[in-house]
């Protein structure tokens, strides 16, 4: 399976989401994504296959994350996820793709499972 980061600033969808991925065999980090820094540490000594990253974070900037991990690792998908629809601003800067919430877990999980397909 893969090797999934979670950037999530809400818990509750952060435990979650975290305990649908295990169970479908993903190994799965996480972050709240409060700091930039902390953020790209994690993402580069984890070294996920997917990224899911949360749109709005109450103390970052999720676009400046996306275009950081980008630098640091042009091929790992990224999808990001938010209750407004952003779809293509996300895609534009650089995402593969787009979940608006809520979204039904089945709908991740096929994202997830599209994109590991090369791999």
């Amino acid at each position: 399976m893969a090797k999934l980061l979670l950037i999530e600033d809400d818990q509750t969808m952060r435990s979650l989401l975290k305990t649908l991925l295990e169970i479908e065999g993903h190994t799965v980090g996480t972050s709240t994504g409060d700091s930039y820094d902390s953020t790209i540490s994690q993402f580069a000594e984890q070294n996920p296959d997917i990224v899911i990253l949360d749109v709005h974070l109450f103390h970052g900037d999720s676009f400046k994350l996306l275009e950081g991990m980008r630098m640091k690792s042009p091929d790992v998908k990224i999808l990001m996820t938010s209750g407004q629809d952003v779809r293509e601003k996300c895609l534009q800067a650089g995402a593969d793709g787009f979940l608006l919430k809520p979204y039904m877990p089945d709908d991740l999980l096929r994202w997830i499972n599209q994109n590991l397909s090369g791999k």
